[in-house]
């Protein structure tokens, strides 16, 4: 059986029978999220570079709901093949990255590249075509693009991340300004930690946690469905107006 997603507690009845793409999808958010999509009666494309985690997926949903694609989005060719072939879908989570994380002066220029090169070019790449496949077929879809409270306040030793986040969230601006007339819409999601396994393992050590925590009014991070919830929502006829702004989730860390 199904397992249910606590994202269940809200039911948005329009995200029945669309279909959404979601990157990432193998773990953490991107998991999370494919189960509270499929709650709300979404048909999935879900992609991941590990073949286990979407095994995983395959295991728990069976094929009336979810489909898998083993990709690494950082092969642009091989993203176009694979977008050229899919049927018509209505929003994609754009919800993949990568985090090199070391002090400011050890940056290396392989780490500059690989960060930017999945963050930002490989994110802007699967939008590029999330979107075209969208306006080809009319469609009025949504992208969410997972972004992260590192791309407003500096980050110790989180140099690319916090640069690449940043990035991402002038990428949604730039989206919602060319797709807005198309009436396909673009929302950043911008999380602080998420208590996600790799969450909970990174961030257990209080020596490192409560630096962190001191800075959030709130003093705590966020559950993985205290993030889901919202991308839902902004999937949603609710969020109709809601264009190429960023849904901060941080427990006010922005703020303070």
């Amino acid at each position: 059986m199904d397992e249910v997603s606590t994202a269940a507690t809200v039911f948005y009845p329009e995200l029945r029978g669309k279909r959404a793409v979601v990157t990432g999808a193998g773990k953490g958010i991107g998991a999370e999220t494919v189960d509270g999509l499929i709650t709300q009666g979404c048909y999935i494309i879900a992609i991941s570079r590990t073949q286990a985690d979407l095994d995983k997926l395959k295991q728990k949903y069976d094929s009336t709901k979810i489909e898998t694609i083993l990709l690494d989005i950082t092969h642009w060719n091989e993203v176009d093949n694979i977008f050229s072939k899919l049927e018509p879908f209505h929003y994609l989570i754009n919800n993949a990255g990568i985090a090199i994380c070391g002090p400011f002066l050890q940056v290396s220029e392989q780490d500059i590249d690989s960060v930017f090169g999945v963050n930002v070019k490989a994110c802007l790449h699967v939008a590029q075509c999330a979107a075209k496949k969208m306006l080809e077929n009319k469609i009025k879809g949504v992208v969410v693009n997972i972004s992260s409270q590192a791309s407003k306040r500096p980050i110790k030793d989180h140099t690319m991340y916090c640069c690449t986040k940043a990035a991402l969230d002038m990428l949604t601006k730039m989206m919602s300004l060319e797709l807005g007339p198309s009436e396909i819409r673009t929302v950043s999601v911008n999380p602080t930690v998420v208590m996600t396994d790799m969450g909970r393992k990174n961030w257990s050590e209080p020596s490192k946690s409560e630096s962190m925590l001191s800075q959030i009014p709130l003093r705590r991070f966020a559950e993985v469905d205290e993030v889901v919830k919202p991308i839902l929502f902004c999937l949603s006829d609710g969020a109709a107006m809601i264009n190429g702004c960023d849904v901060n989730i941080d427990g006010g860390f922005v703020s303070a």
